[in-house]
């Protein structure tokens, strides 16, 4: 378990940014909220998918990520602890990252302890096993051996490729069903076991806001997604009066 934050006054989640090129609202309303709400928080969660997609550390210096890694860095020296997760579109963030923006890698799942509170996060696509087919994917593109000859490639392949993968996934997704993209019950349950029972469970990736308040084995837990960033921000707060969820505006 990480004991982070167990004195803090208080601490922000967010997860599926999605920052991009295309969306440049987005990422002005990220680096806005970093530096005007982020940096009065003890931790910043970030729980996957901060970026589109991720081809690799050596993209750092790409025009486009300057800012951003720019306000990581400002917020993080400034007092803020920063961790981030993977999430299954920037798995490949790495420590050269974590270096350049002053972050903290997380595994997934994490344990946090906070506010005497014992807390699971994760990105969240690990339990969407109804989607086997995905499911695959994942497993192939997370091994060390599919990333180091794929990192072999020059950034510009590397690019093309995430690029054709996208949209691949983009014209799968429209002949899924909702309920196969959702994270699976028994998946869920199965995790909070290995953990034994943690209060409180937080994750992203369904991109499907919301508190459940569910019992596994007699113990009960509130699994909280965290929202997307797209119409609007989406912010969690965790403090000593509990939870509570603020909108970013865009």
């Amino acid at each position: 378990m990480n004991n982070i934050g167990n004195e803090s006054s208080y601490s922000l989640f967010i997860s599926d940014l999605h920052l991009c090129a295309s969306r440049p609202a987005i990422t002005s309303a990220f680096i806005q909220f970093l530096q005007s709400t982020a940096n009065k928080a003890d931790q910043l969660f970030i729980l996957g998918d901060l970026f589109e997609y991720w081809a690799g550390d050596d993209d750092l210096t790409h025009v486009d990520h300057d800012d951003i890694v720019q306000a990581l860095k400002i917020v993080a020296d400034a007092g803020t602890r920063v961790f981030l997760m993977h999430g299954n579109r920037d798995f490949l963030i790495s420590e050269q990252f974590a270096k350049a923006t002053h972050i903290h890698l997380l595994p997934d799942p994490s344990e946090i302890y906070l506010f005497d509170q014992r807390i699971l996060i994760s990105h969240g696509d690990k339990l969407c096993t109804d989607d086997t087919r995905y499911q695959a994917f994942r497993a192939q593109v997370r091994s060390p051996d599919w990333q180091a000859e794929f990192l072999s490639h020059p950034l510009t392949v590397r690019k093309a490729q995430i690029e054709a993968l996208r949209l691949q996934s983009e014209q799968e997704k429209s002949n899924k069903s909702l309920a196969i993209m959702d994270v699976n019950s028994d998946a869920v349950s199965v995790l909070l076991r290995q953990h034994q029972y943690p209060e409180i469970f937080i994750h992203g990736h369904t991109h499907r806001p919301n508190t459940h308040n569910i019992e596994i084995d007699g113990h009960p837990c509130q699994r909280i997604v965290l929202g997307d960033w797209y119409e609007q921000g989406s912010c969690l707060r965790f403090d000593e009066n509990g939870f509570s969820r603020q909108e970013v505006k865009i």
